[in-house]
């Protein structure tokens, strides 16, 4: 798996600086406005984004995949959302930039997997979630292209194993939302990719 996603480490620097890019406009009146996923706004999308990267942290300092949804709806953001979530993906990057910590099998919620396999799922949520942020927030909705490529190519690898998957076609959609509707030929690869995610490009929020 670590030979899978080779180059991994720089492209989650990649995603959080993406997302890091869309959240430094967002302005004081934007944070209780909506976003594709109905169940957040955009103050608890960023808490989202910043609570998961410090719980990724935390399975690799040997927590369980029950500590990891215990946490998830902790508010990590405090003061500071911007401050807090750009610490968190430094935070987050330097944990997995330990020795052997691709390697290390953790105890993840959907899943026992590597360091590599959950920096992976780290990484597409990054992206998928700076759309997710840009669309809220009337930004620039234009992805990382190579980033978009790499995820569309390896979703299946992202997700192999795991007891939900946005891939399968019986998943339950609890962690991930179902595909969206049938896009035409000419669409984009990335609203082909975001369409796969459960998201549906050519609807406003």
């Amino acid at each position: 798996m670590v030979d899978a996603f080779e180059g991994l480490m720089e492209r989650f620097v990649l995603a959080g600086a993406g997302f890091e890019r869309v959240l430094r406009a967002v302005r004081a009146e934007q944070w209780a406005w909506p976003t594709p996923c109905t169940e957040w706004d955009v103050r608890l999308l960023t808490n989202h984004m910043t609570r998961g990267n410090l719980s990724y942290v935390g399975l690799l300092d040997g927590g369980t995949g029950a500590d990891f949804l215990h946490l998830r709806g902790a508010d990590a953001l405090g003061a500071d959302p911007l401050g807090a979530y750009t610490r968190s993906v430094q935070q987050c990057a330097t944990a997995f930039a330990r020795p052997g910590a691709l390697r290390q099998v953790l105890d993840y919620p959907l899943g026992r997997v590597t360091g590599a396999q959950a920096l992976a799922v780290r990484t597409t949520d990054s992206v998928i979630h700076t759309w997710d942020l840009a669309r809220a927030t009337g930004a620039d909705e234009k992805l990382d292209t190579g980033l978009v490529a790499w995820i569309d190519d390896r979703l299946e690898e992202v997700y192999a194993g795991l007891a939900e998957s946005p891939t399968a076609p019986d998943t339950t959609h609890r962690f991930f939302a179902a595909p969206g509707e049938t896009l035409p030929q000419e669409a984009s690869r990335q609203n082909r990719l975001l369409n796969r995610m459960g998201r549906n490009p050519e609807r406003r929020v």
